[in-house]
């Protein structure tokens, strides 16, 4: 009996020897780590495809932004990432097995906080907005996580990205007390999918990604971008296709994962 046991603790070392030895063949050149904020949604399916076609798992960072409508400008249309008919598309993700954190409900922007107890919370392009206290941020960090709950029976994983990465000590601790982790990005990460087109090509951009990307960091494009000219999610194949033959893998965020083994060169980007 003691030499069997022997032999069993001999095979169970062994074949978690193997699999550590194998794990780590697999991703020679490490782990990153893909996230995308929503945007006008025309390309997500395609996007979605794309992960599925390559096995990978990304984490999406949702907000109740307007959708592209056929013969509608931004302004006119009358469609949100959150609305019934994008149900399909967002239990399709959770299905496959994505991770998921809140952008916020408005999209707007965090301009600085105000006297001991709010914060600036600012519509794009505006220079007024709306004063936050604590609960009303966690009110609206939580607000898209209750309807993607009703849309998929999911909710999200305690992660959060604010629009434009931008940040304010305050917001940031605010957000913890009400369990929720920020999540930046990257240096080499941004893949510059909101830049202008005519001055930063796909070509260029494609290049630019495969050559500074390196283990533990975090990458960012969007659900589809509004103003460029030459859209760059068709890239994302390439992309994915280069990064995985030099070796790296790929993995959705966590909590725990932001703690170990994430590039912490992100953790000062964002804040104001």
């Amino acid at each position: 009996m003691v030499r069997l046991s022997v032999v069993l603790a001999a095979t169970f070392f062994l074949s978690v020897g193997t699999a550590v030895s194998r794990s780590e063949s697999a991703c020679p050149a490490g782990t990153l780590y893909l996230t995308f904020d929503t945007g006008h949604m025309e390309p997500a399916a395609a996007i979605a495809d794309i992960l599925a076609k390559h096995a990978i798992k990304a984490t999406f960072f949702i907000a109740n932004e307007k959708v592209k409508v056929p013969g509608l400008s931004r302004e006119r249309s009358t469609a949100w990432t959150l609305d019934d008919a994008q149900g399909p598309f967002w239990q399709r993700l959770a299905a496959e097995g994505h991770a998921f954190g809140s952008h916020t409900w408005d999209h707007h922007y965090f301009r600085g906080d105000l006297g001991a107890a709010q914060t600036r919370y600012v519509p794009w392009g505006a220079k007024e907005g709306r004063l936050l206290d604590r609960a009303g941020l966690c009110a609206e960090l939580g607000k898209p996580e209750a309807r993607f709950r009703e849309l998929t029976g999911r909710g999200f994983d305690g992660l959060w990205r604010a629009p434009g990465g931008r940040t304010t000590p305050r917001v940031l601790a605010w957000a913890e007390s009400c369990g929720w982790r920020h999540v930046h990005w990257s240096e080499a990460g941004f893949l510059g999918d909101e830049l202008p087109s005519e001055t930063h090509p796909n070509d260029l951009l494609l290049r630019r990604a495969l050559d500074r990307l390196r283990d533990g960091d975090i990458l960012m494009a969007h659900l589809g971008i509004w103003s460029r000219k030459d859209p760059f999610w068709p890239m994302l194949d390439p992309l994915i296709a280069g990064l995985k033959a030099r070796g790296f893998c790929f993995a959705p965020l966590s909590r725990d994962r932001l703690t170990t083994g994430v590039n912490h060169r992100v953790v000062s980007l964002g804040k104001n």
